[in-house]
């Protein structure tokens, strides 16, 4: 077991709820494996209580967090610096201190576009089509446009929703040539265009593994080269996932999003490369046992 001393220094990650959170799981076997002298705890914290949870780490020199749902926005007035990146994406999911106060990104763009990057792939000739409107699209957009889709289509439900998602993005030059809105009845047409789809939505996610957002049927119009990514990691493989393995498409869970966007955390909390390895073991173990 690893000796926590007063010299032992803080990370974590703050959320409500935060104890289904597998943040601490690979963030601490990559501390253990490392063998440097840090500590990855979970903290709930309330919105009531953002601004002075802040400042308490601030009081007891914590070194940096993560943040979740609900305060990824939320957090954003109270620090000192935010990147380009979590300004682009409107939400901050990674925060360290820095000599002139907290500082903060989002590397959840960097998550999910690192195991595209690893495909041998023309991105500005790839077609997206974005499954919801959410947080976690607007990471998906950011990432897109980092890799140079030629077309970004964002499919959902609510026009008022969709209409404020699209209106963001218009004054990012790179962004809004590329973005389009549709309707969630749109999507037959759509399909058979993308060459990647992404599920952005919780549709499918435990405990309903029996849901998907799109059905088989609509799979099938999608092109036998086309990708098929779902941000969520629990089931493994969702249903989603397994219309488009039926289909003999790329597939890809978000378990991938989330070791590489920890990784990058953890490196900017270290500033020292970190064994990803380990992480993505640890996450997998955990998953099995569960």
């Amino acid at each position: 077991m690893k000796l926590i001393t007063g010299k032992t220094k803080l990370l974590g990650i703050i959320g409500d709820p935060v104890e289904h959170s597998l943040s601490p799981v690979m963030h601490n076997a990559a501390i253990a494996e490392l063998g440097v002298d840090y500590l990855y705890v979970p903290f709930p914290v309330k919105k009531v209580d953002l601004t002075k949870a802040i400042a308490g780490f601030e009081a007891i020199g914590v070194q940096g967090f993560n943040i979740t749902i609900p305060h990824k926005q939320a957090i954003m007035p109270l620090l000192g610096d935010v990147t380009n990146t979590a300004k682009m994406v409107g939400a901050v999911n990674t925060v360290w201190h820095t000599r002139s106060g907290w500082k903060g990104t989002n590397t959840d763009v960097e998550g999910f576009v690192a195991p595209l990057k690893a495909m041998s792939q023309d991105w500005s000739q790839i077609t997206a089509v974005v499954l919801g409107n959410g947080g976690a699209a607007r990471a998906v957009v950011a990432g897109l446009g980092e890799l140079g889709c030629c077309e970004i289509h964002i499919v959902g439900r609510d026009r008022e929703k969709l209409l404020n998602f699209y209106q963001t993005w218009q004054n990012m030059p790179k962004i809004a040539p590329l973005l389009k809105i549709h309707y969630w009845e749109s999507l037959p047409e759509l399909l058979s265009a993308a060459d990647l789809l992404v599920n952005t939505t919780p549709v499918g996610m435990y405990p309903q593994i029996d849901n998907s957002p799109i059905s088989e049927e609509l799979m099938q119009q999608l092109k036998p080269d086309a990708i098929a990514y779902d941000l969520i990691y629990t089931p493994s493989p969702t249903k989603f996932l397994r219309f488009a393995t039926a289909r003999g498409l790329k597939a890809i869970n978000g378990l991938e999003m989330l070791v590489q966007q920890g990784a990058a955390a953890l490196e900017i909390w270290l500033q020292q490369p970190v064994p990803i390895d380990i992480m993505r073991n640890s996450l997998k173990e955990q998953l099995l046992d569960n």
